[in-house]
């Protein structure tokens, strides 16, 4: 069976990432509540927004579709770190993370219509950023880079200068563990 693949997505760095697959796939914009219940892990709830982005998507497709959706989330000190909302809450995250190790977390799902999940995973992987000194933190946050990116950094751009190592998977810190998701999907008979 050939399936109609579709990334629930509006992040082009996920989009590359598929892309670097080699298979056809559109791009759907998906919804979610991205807010943090109580007594909810940070694992638990990127599963749940990773889901719920795919489910929103999978609503009007028709059959012979399956629904790529994921959620990456920062954190450090047990603090889920999304995207900052202006340049003061970057500087904040950006401090945070400073001479830390953190953690980056990729959940995602495949759905089909009528939001039958077919496969949920995440993928962790742990980043070291060096001491970063108030003028880096100042100078990136100028860029501009760091206001769509969970975690106020970007690995792939130019926020790679804060990078000591990484443990784990590289494109899952990019948005989207490629070697897990292609194991998923052939897995899954999908490609």
């Amino acid at each position: 069976m050939n399936y109609r693949i579709v990334l629930a997505s509006s992040s082009p760095r996920r989009r590359e990432l598929l892309g670097t697959l080699g298979f056809e796939f559109e791009v759907m914009q998906p919804s979610s509540d991205e807010t943090v219940s109580e007594n909810e892990t940070p694992e638990g709830f990127a599963l749940r927004v990773s889901s719920e982005k795919a489910a929103s998507v999978s609503v009007s497709l028709g059959e012979g579709a399956v629904v790529i959706g994921a959620d990456t989330i920062v954190v450090v000190d047990g603090e889920i770190l999304g995207k900052p909302a202006d340049p003061g809450e970057a500087s904040s995250m950006l401090l945070k993370l400073s001479g830390k190790e953190h953690h980056v977390f990729t959940a995602f799902s495949i759905v089909r219509p009528k939001n039958e999940i077919l496969h949920s995973e995440i993928v962790d992987t742990r980043v070291r950023v060096k001491p970063l000194a108030a003028s880096e933190i100042e100078g990136y946050i100028k860029t501009g880079e760091p206001m769509d990116k969970a975690g106020a950094y970007g690995i792939q751009g130019i926020g790679s200068f804060m990078v000591r190592g990484i443990e784990g998977s590289y494109s899952n810190v990019v948005g989207l563990p490629v070697e897990e998701l292609l194991t998923a999907l052939k897995k899954l008979g999908i490609v």
